[in-house]
């Protein structure tokens, strides 16, 4: 029994570190990486920049499935993840962006350029409420205690933010926020294409946003569902496209949750990812 147990642990061992090796080969060969803490709008600035380089390289439009073959999970599941890429031919017209929620680890991403997206604790809080509570159905308590949740909560998002925000120091990176991207999708998209090295397309990257306005992604959700994702499409607060709306935590916050996140952001964030909230729009001076 001792020895069967050494040998799995030491075959899991050896595929822990096969798969190190391979997402280490691929990070180096990445022209980017897309990064953000999970519900922080994400999904949407994917699909946009997906649909714009699979028009640019005269593929047509995407969808909620065809946007891995686009813009693949930093992973090696062949569906979603780097072996989804399917414009290896095509690079540099369409550059490979690796997507991820990790938290930041140099030598796992290397030096490569970073987009790194923000928003607002208060909203991403309540998205990631119901994204775990009727989307994934792995927390049962109600909001007071997810925003003290270790793993999924408010300290979990402090320590993501925290984290890159150390980290971007060693990265050529651009930041961009849910905000932003909401009031100025064109010229915030546009920054981000520049910072890739591509020159924006203004009739493929219109396109693109139309092609990814929150309606008609929602429309393929309830149709078509997500990769991998099994949920009832018809529970409006269950779906990956919720609401999208900029300050809808104030429907479901009451002033004391919404302060209190507000408050531990500002006791608890350091001033460089502060900096980062800031750049999105994200103040919180009355605690300072």
């Amino acid at each position: 029994m001792l020895t069967t147990h050494r040998m799995l642990t030491t075959h899991r061992a050896l595929r822990k570190m096969e798969t190190r090796i391979k997402m280490t080969w691929a990070a180096s060969g990445a022209d980017a990486f897309l990064v953000s803490y999970p519900k922080s709008g994400r999904t949407w600035f994917r699909h946009i920049l997906a649909d714009y380089f699979s028009r640019t390289a005269h593929d047509g439009n995407v969808d909620l499935f065809r946007m891995f073959g686009v813009l693949p999970n930093f992973d090696l599941d062949p569906e979603r993840g780097i072996p989804a890429f399917r414009y290896a031919e095509q690079r540099p017209q369409v550059p490979l962006i690796l997507v991820s929620h990790l938290g930041y680890r140099q030598m796992l991403f290397l030096h490569r350029p970073v987009i790194f997206m923000v928003r607002d604790p208060r909203d991403v809080v309540v998205s990631a409420y119901f994204h775990a509570t009727r989307h994934k159905h792995r927390f049962e308590g109600d909001m007071d205690a997810f925003i003290y949740d270790y793993h999924q909560g408010l300290p979990a998002l402090i320590m993501h933010l925290n984290s890159w925000a150390k980290g971007l120091t060693h990265h050529r990176h651009e930041v961009l926020s849910y905000e932003e991207l909401t009031d100025d999708p064109v010229g915030t998209s546009s920054r981000i294409l520049r910072f890739l090295g591509h020159a924006p397309s203004v009739r493929d990257l219109e396109g693109a946003i139309e092609a990814s306005r929150f309606e008609a992604m929602r429309e393929h959700e309830v149709a078509g569902g997500l990769p991998a994702h099994s949920y009832d499409r018809a529970d409006a607060e269950s779906r990956r496209m919720r609401r999208g709306k900029v300050g809808g935590f104030a429907d479901y916050l009451s002033d004391a949750q919404a302060e209190l996140i507000e408050r531990t952001c500002s006791e608890w964030l350091t001033p460089a990812a502060k900096e980062l909230l800031c750049r999105g729009g994200t103040h919180f001076s009355r605690y300072n």
